[in-house]
């Protein structure tokens, strides 16, 4: 059985939110990136530049609560504090979270928080049958990919053709996530996000039930 972590259908569900999450911000939110944090910062540089403060606010605070998620998350990890697996309690977080996010009018706000989910879960969820990946972008994902897929060609080993194709398909995952945003959007609005909430506690109950089975300590769950 895969570490709990690291499931492939766990690695599926967070890959389908993450993609999304970025629909949702992009297409309904102001034309901001949830998770490609670079898209965000450059456009932060070009509207510095030309002294736009409004547009430069509009990009910062996305980049702010990223960086918070990422900073809040690890907090989290370090604490100990918990009644159940820590990586459970950043699930919950982000599923209650996301589920105030069409309540907020302002896209600024709206937009951050957003942002403030998806660096939870980056910095919360980073393999996925033993390789580091990215369930909220592709950049990486792709490098990995492509370096594990010239490994294959050149050494003939099955297990760089693995990697290759669990990078891939993570990938693939993200762009399902994004259409299914795009999908959605014109119908049920604001309320579109409520999808990545859904896909986060079905993440939930699977990572649960996995710990139940789990003969492992949780100390040894935060090795995964």
């Amino acid at each position: 059985m895969d570490k709990e972590s690291e499931s492939i259908v766990l690695g599926t569900l967070l890959a389908i939110s993450g993609g999304l999450m970025d629909a949702y911000s992009y297409i309904l939110r102001g034309q901001v990136f949830a998770n490609a944090q670079t898209g965000n910062i450059l456009f932060l540089g070009i509207y510095l530049c030309s002294g736009q403060w409004r547009e430069v606010i509009h990009y910062l605070f996305p980049v702010a609560g990223f960086t918070a998620g990422i900073f809040i998350s690890e907090l989290m990890h370090l604490s100990r504090l918990h009644p159940v697996h820590w990586k459970q309690t950043i699930l919950l977080a982000e599923a209650f979270l996301l589920l105030l996010v069409p309540f907020i009018p302002l896209d600024l706000f709206a937009n951050s928080l957003t942002s403030f989910v998806c660096g939870m879960q980056v910095q919360t969820f980073r393999k996925l049958r033993g390789h580091p990946f990215a369930t909220t972008m592709c950049i990486g994902n792709l490098r990995s990919g492509t370096v594990s897929a010239v490994n294959w060609l050149c050494h003939r080993e099955d297990h760089h053709l693995r990697a290759a194709g669990a990078y891939y398909y993570v990938i693939l995952c993200f762009v399902i996530g994004a259409v299914i945003g795009n999908a959605l959007a014109p119908v049920t609005g604001l309320f579109t996000i409520a999808g990545c909430t859904v896909l986060l506690m079905v993440s939930w109950v699977i990572l649960h039930f996995q710990h139940r089975k789990s003969q492992h300590t949780l100390d040894e769950l935060d090795q995964f």
